[in-house]
């Protein structure tokens, strides 16, 4: 089921790369000053959601992707050590 969209804005990075979230935006999903926000980058699109109270920054790492994890962790030698398990 595709979404409804509410709003089309633009915003512009600046060169740190921030960008100011339209008014109508951060009204619509509860965005106030101070919230702390999910950033999830795809291969075609970047999601920008508020974390849900409760969330312990321990448990962060659900959010990365196997293949982001991947990067950082696997190297040939942990493949080697791995293949027969």
């Amino acid at each position: 089921m595709q979404k409804e969209i509410k709003d089309i804005r633009t915003a512009t990075i600046t060169s740190k790369g921030q960008i100011c979230i339209p008014n109508v935006a951060r009204n619509l999903v509860g965005f106030n000053n101070g919230t702390k926000i999910s950033i999830i980058v795809y291969s075609d699109r970047i999601e920008i959601k508020p974390l849900k109270k409760g969330i312990n920054e321990a448990l962060m790492c659900m959010l990365a992707s196997e293949e982001v994890l991947a990067k950082n962790w696997l190297s040939k030698e942990d493949e080697e050590a791995w293949k027969d398990l």
